[in-house]
């Protein structure tokens, strides 16, 4: 298959969706465009958390059991600095926090992150490209019953228990894609919107001024990540539903109406293709469930033939 194909993605479902797709495309043809709005900043460095997950993903060294992190890592740094009075809510392993310390070095040093980027996945060895989808600053607000929140604080600190009342993206009316996303939207022969939360995993990347103009241009399709109304990993459904939205594929295919051509539900949600299709988007119906590296390359292969 020596098609090229661009993902929009995020967290560990869109990790799963590149890893499928590097599996089935020639090395170099697969650019994932990678959602940086949750991005913080702890103990003086710069975290990456989706970032990291796609390319530790792509390097084949990420932590099987829980899909972000790294194989095996230890944590004797965490313990360390918890012992010294620092907060350690958010679980960084020892070879993670080299990642970080490097990335946090380099951008010091004046590089974009679309540079670090590119310097950490050649170090790791991975075959495709992975791009954040802007080099400028957005955070991910999340607005709660207890106020506003930095998405790390309620996705990790509090445990996603806040019911989220509306999301705004701090920094995005100064940001721009990256000029290699944008590239790479693009040159590619298939666009691909991965099953990652729309609200603030893709949400983020399609509200860069610029982005939905430049997905226009392209033959997108979009997986949706909700299964028979739940999402598999993840607060999505309940912020679909507390945020107006109907939590379903169909709930998941009106918030990409305008930039998606075709969308792809799982074999539970067939009965909602009529519907999906009168948004003016072809449908098509795979099983979508991505729980072993055989189903992700088998999903891929068959998005990539849909556009054949």
């Amino acid at each position: 298959m020596s098609k090229r194909v661009a993902i929009l993605a995020g967290g560990v479902g869109g990790a799963k969706m590149a890893h499928g797709f590097q599996h089935v495309l020639p090395a170099g043809n697969l650019s994932v465009i990678v959602n940086v709005a949750d991005d913080f900043e702890l103990f003086g460095l710069r975290i990456s958390p989706d970032l990291d997950t796609v390319t530790y993903t792509l390097a084949g060294i990420a932590d099987p059991d829980v899909g972000w992190g790294i194989r095996g890592d230890t944590h004797r740094a965490l313990e360390m600095l918890g012992r010294l009075g620092a907060e350690t809510w958010f679980s960084i392993g020892d070879s993670d926090l080299a990642t970080h310390v490097r990335r946090t070095q380099l951008l010091r040093g004046g590089a974009l992150l679309t540079d670090v980027s590119r310097s950490i996945v050649a170090a790791l060895g991975v075959p495709s490209h992975i791009f954040p989808a802007t080099d400028q600053a957005v955070r991910t607000i999340v607005q709660t019953d207890e106020g506003e929140l930095d998405f790390q604080a309620y996705f990790v600190q509090r445990g996603q228990r806040d019911e989220v009342r509306a999301v705004r993206f701090a920094g995005n009316d100064l940001a721009r894609p990256t000029e290699a996303a944008l590239a790479a939207i693009g040159a590619a022969d298939l666009v691909v919107i991965a099953p990652s939360n729309p609200i603030v995993s893709i949400g983020p990347i399609l509200a860069l001024p610029g982005m939905r103009e430049a997905l226009a241009h392209a033959a997108t399709t979009a997986v949706s990540p909700i299964v028979a109304g739940r999402a598999l990993k993840g607060p999505a459904d309940r912020m679909l539903a507390t945020l107006g939205h109907e939590a379903s594929a169909l709930g998941v295919a009106r918030l990409y109406a305008d930039v998606v051509d075709r969308f792809v539900v799982d074999e539970a949600d067939a009965a909602l293709a009529p519907d999906i299709e009168s948004l003016g988007m072809a449908v098509t119906v795979l099983p979508t469930v991505m729980r072993t590296n055989g189903d992700r390359a088998e999903l891929a292969r068959r998005i990539v033939m849909l556009n054949a």
